[in-house]
């Protein structure tokens, strides 16, 4: 609860000084006087408060780099952009090395952030933002314990849908059935997104449905590789899985509606260092085999642009055709699981309700809400 609470109370402290820190940058901009971050007792003796606004600006610094990547900034540059001192720059750079950023700084050039990076950060993902997602409300972070629970929490909170939680890392990823999800550092992208739809509790597998199509045309437009869908929500790459879906919802008991949902997204990007645990070394699967600069970022920010617009539409069943498209083992032999039973089947499809279409041995035929399935093997 702690360390929830001081997540919290950075979040509030870092939305505030932004909001300042724009309107700073602005009357800097006229003339009116120049922020001065060593200087900055002036205006407020509290610490959190300038922490905060030293965050700003260093999300400001990673901005402009990140907008000229490969390039050389002066400090003097960066200073004049931003409205404060080259000291300010300076240690916003060295905060940023210490975070991973592979910056380089040279004498008399400035400081330049490598072309080739691919590190997750909000600049990054806004550059591929569409124009009309450019006001989501997204949080990056280096580490968190799991998306889904910052989100959960906000939810609790009464805070409106939209908001987004983007990681490099999870300490406690959490998949379907309460299996843990690998989220190592570096090599994939972790992300959920908070709604509060209009809609009934037996329509949530929609959200997930929707979101399995969004990752695999994302995969498919920054890899041109074509990821097909295991039902209901695994995306798959030349039968390795490259991604997993959990979605979590509270349920009103008066209107029997949802309350909130959380759509959790984890992708694996790239093979992690050591490769993948012996437990699912022969099930998972990266995207790419080399990295590839900026690649996380645009991965995101496609998924978004993918997710949103299909949101917008649920009521159309927008996403339907691409999911059936992409449905893995249409016609094969699988096995229905549920708990510990496995029951032969024949894989039919999927309905409009992305409800499984099976027959059974006996030639009944039943439509499957929940569960798991896999393929039967000769």
């Amino acid at each position: 609860l702690y360390n929830i609470a001081v997540q919290n109370a950075n979040i509030i402290i870092r939305h505030f000084a932004q909001f300042f820190l724009n309107g700073f940058l602005m009357w800097s901009r006229l003339g009116i006087f120049r922020v001065r971050v060593e200087h900055f007792d002036l205006l407020c003796y509290n610490y959190l408060i300038k922490e905060a606004f030293f965050m700003a600006i260093k999300d400001k610094v990673l901005e402009l780099l990140d907008d000229n990547k490969g390039k050389y900034l002066s400090g003097e540059q960066l200073a004049d952009t931003l409205g404060c001192t080259r000291g300010a720059v300076w240690k916003a750079v060295k905060a940023l090395q210490e975070n991973g950023y592979p910056i380089s700084a040279v004498t008399n050039k400035g400081y330049s952030l490598d072309e080739n990076t691919d590190i997750l950060s909000l600049a990054g993902i806004k550059k591929y933002l569409d124009p009309d997602r450019q006001g989501l409300e997204i949080e990056v972070y280096k580490e968190v314990s799991s998306t889904n629970l910052v989100l959960k929490d906000y939810a609790n909170q009464g805070v409106p849908e939209g908001r987004i939680v983007i990681a490099g890392m999870q300490t406690q990823g959490r998949g379907r059935l309460g299996r843990s999800f690998f989220s190592p550092s570096d090599s994939g992208l972790y992300m959920s997104i908070l709604l509060r739809p209009d809609m009934a509790a037996a329509d949530a597998v929609k959200i997930t449905t929707a979101a399995a199509v969004s990752v695999a045309l994302a995969v498919e437009k920054v890899s041109d590789q074509k990821p097909d869908i295991k039902w209901v929500n695994d995306i798959y790459i030349n039968g390795r899985k490259i991604c997993g879906i959990l979605t979590e919802a509270s349920f009103s008991m008066e209107s029997g509606g949802l309350d909130y949902a959380v759509l959790g997204i984890g992708v694996n990007t790239y093979e992690p260092e050591g490769g993948f645990p012996e437990a699912i070394r022969d099930i998972a699967g990266p995207i790419f085999h080399e990295r590839k600069s900026d690649m996380r970022n645009r991965i995101a920010a496609e998924i978004i642009n993918n997710f949103m617009r299909l949101y917008d539409s649920f009521e159309e069943n927008s996403f339907y055709p691409e999911y059936r498209k992409r449905l893995l083992w249409v016609g094969e032999k699988i096995n229905v699981i549920r708990g510990s039973e496995k029951t032969p089947a024949t894989m039919l499809g999927a309905d409009e309700d992305c409800r499984l279409h099976v027959r059974y041995e006996d030639g009944r035929e039943e439509y499957i809400s929940s569960g798991e399935i896999s393929i039967r093997k000769a």
